[in-house]
């Protein structure tokens, strides 16, 4: 037996707030596990005024229920990873390029939540879109960039680390180990708690796009 490989075209589905003519800002939300993306924009809705915010949903979907009722999607699994990982980051590239296209240049902001974290950072390291802010909210950061790849690929982005002091799959040690491993990279960050579980906090959330 030999694996082989074909690249072919694939329709991509993305949802999108705001008014491109008013925005100053384009904001990308990649939503966590088993989640769709129109579900995962509906908790910025009050955050459209002045942002293009767009929420791209991963290519992989899958039933949620033995019913076969409720689908969900993810990023990538760890089966043949390495072209899992190019293929998000054509797509995403790809994405703030369409989005783009006609309007005003403006920053790119990226919020990663849950498995969106690691999509979020294997982009802003590995794609061609240049990423002016992360937002890394209640997820891992992949394993494996080096401490000089993170130092050079977010040397001018700013990034922050957010976790729920409630949250059931991450704690202090992970926020702990997550900030002392860009701490020894060379990357400021700053780390936010807020009282909750593994969700958004509006409150908080606000403030970061602010």
């Amino acid at each position: 037996m030999t694996e082989r490989h074909i690249t072919v075209s694939r329709t991509a589905r993305y949802h999108v707030l705001g008014d491109p003519a008013a925005a100053r800002t384009l904001w990308v939300v990649l939503h966590g596990y088993g989640q769709l993306a129109r579900f995962f924009l509906n908790k910025f809705t009050a955050l459209a005024p002045e942002r293009l915010i767009v929420a791209p949903e991963a290519l992989n979907r899958f039933y949620l229920d033995d019913a076969h009722q409720r689908v969900g999607a993810t990023w990538m699994t760890r089966e043949d990873r390495e072209n899992e990982v190019h293929d998000q980051c054509v797509y995403l590239d790809a994405l703030v390029s369409e989005v783009l296209r006609g309007q005003r240049p403006m920053p790119v902001h990226v919020l990663g939540f849950s498995q969106g974290v690691a999509t979020a950072c294997r982009w802003s390291l590995r794609g061609r879109t240049r990423i002016d802010h992360l937002v890394l909210w209640a997820g891992s950061l992949p394993v494996e960039p080096t401490d000089a790849e993170l130092r050079q690929g977010w040397a001018h982005t700013r990034v922050d680390l957010v976790l729920g002091t409630q949250d059931p799959y991450a704690g202090d040690k992970e926020i702990e180990g997550y900030a002392a491993r860009l701490e020894r990279a060379g990357v400021a960050h700053t780390v936010h708690r807020f009282t909750g579980g593994h969700t958004l906090d509006q409150v908080l959330l606000t403030r970061l796009m602010a």
